[in-house]
């Protein structure tokens, strides 16, 4: 990477904003501004929002976040390795799996996180050097010769070389800019949802996660200690959209109330708080072009991979910090040209694999249940083991 001295006075002048405050959106935010750029990160959300599910980051996410200098502020908050214990319905332990078998098999340049914990490192890094505005939306997007204007629901309009929408799955800046939803959203028929846990869940030991994989759904929850703790879930739906409009509490208890142990703690939990949830349909966007002249999509609005990947953050990271690289040398069409062109191919294989990992948290039927749990039994056998770390490093290069 260039010194940083290099960028700041090769890009003086140059504006963007940025649409959403997520990782995508502050990632974008922090590396264009280190090569000099002035930003505006324009957030919907009326302040900073943290959730407590997990993402992973390795392979090109880690080499990402090293690059923009996260891994100081990252280090401390990684949780590592841990117990998974695959249970009964009922709770009762089936096996477990330990962390060393996770640890061999995904190598020492990893990071486990929850996902707030990465999005206040980012927003850390931004917040005195950014101008971040909170409770406000785009109303408009207009593309005059060298620049684009977005007027916003205060009354304003910013005027900058380059917008991007990093706001996520549900984009207005990709409904304004490319249209509507319904032209680039694919359902995959699944549900997911995952909150915090504010108080550790009863029947999970500290220091241990555990899983329930029954036909069409998967409930993971996970012991970290006070305010480290969180669940999961998701299960295959008929008709999601009916389903998201049931609403959180409704929907996950009418999935998963049969179950019991730290399931059940968890269901307890969101019913005394359902704000505290992400609970969404499950999709993909699949767009032919993710920028068109000065506006650019990124992160799950541009591609959106899927929990099932278990690579957006990493994907949003690396996303950001190659969007910065092609912009350093080129003017702004050709250079959103030419990221795009890199790195495609990593976010259709990131997608291809999320559709071929349907059946590993909703598994068709029993049958495959039983067959996933044959194969995690068997990847702790030395040989197996050896087989899951080159398939992972294939998967990440």
């Amino acid at each position: 990477m260039e010194p940083l001295e290099h960028h700041t006075q090769r890009h003086a002048g140059k504006r963007v904003t940025v649409v959403g405050a997520g990782i995508a959106g502050l990632a974008t935010a922090l590396r264009l501004r280190r090569q000099g750029w002035d930003v505006v990160v324009i957030e919907r959300a009326p302040a900073r929002r943290s959730s407590g599910y997990l993402v992973n980051l390795h392979g090109p996410g880690y080499t990402a976040a090293e690059r923009l200098g996260l891994l100081p502020a990252l280090t401390p908050r990684d949780i590592g390795f841990f117990t998974s214990i695959l249970v009964h319905p009922d709770g009762r332990e089936k096996f477990r799996i330990p962390a060393a078998v996770a640890e061999s098999a995904v190598g020492a340049r990893a990071l486990s996180l929850f996902r707030g914990d990465l999005e206040s490192a980012l927003y850390d890094a931004v917040a005195d050097v950014v101008d971040i505005r909170f409770g406000i939306t785009v109303r408009a997007i207009t593309q005059n010769p060298g620049e684009v204007v977005a007027a916003l629901s205060d009354g304003t309009e910013l005027r900058s070389d380059l917008l991007v929408g990093a706001d996520g799955v549900h984009s207005r800046v990709r409904e304004l800019a490319f249209g509507a939803e319904s032209e680039y959203f694919v359902d995959l028929g699944h549900m997911v949802g995952a909150f915090p846990l504010t108080t550790v869940p009863e029947h999970v030991r500290e220091g241990v996660g555990t899983t329930f994989i029954g036909p069409g759904r998967t409930a993971a929850v996970m012991n970290l200690g006070p305010e480290r703790s969180s669940a999961f879930f998701t299960y295959r739906s008929p008709d999601p959209t009916a389903e998201l409009g049931v609403g959180a509490v409704p929907a996950l208890t009418g999935a998963f109330g049969d179950l019991g142990g730290g399931v059940a703690d968890a269901l307890r939990q969101l019913e005394t708080d359902p704000t505290i949830a992400y609970f969404d349909t499950v999709g993909q966007i699949v767009m032919d072009r993710w920028s068109r002249d000065r506006v650019v999509l990124l992160g799950d609005a541009a591609w959106c991979v899927t929990v099932f990947a278990g690579y957006g953050a990493a994907l949003a990271l690396d996303g950001a910090d190659r969007l910065g690289t092609a912009l350093a040398d080129a003017d702004i069409p050709a250079a959103l040209e030419t990221w795009e062109t890199a790195l495609r191919p990593e976010a259709l294989k990131r997608q291809a694999l999320a559709r071929k990992g349907i059946s590993r948290f909703a598994p068709p039927s029993r049958m495959h249940v039983w067959a996933g749990e044959l194969m995690l039994r068997a990847i702790q056998l030395p040989g197996l083991r050896k087989v899951a770390q080159r398939a992972i490093e294939r998967a990440n290069n």
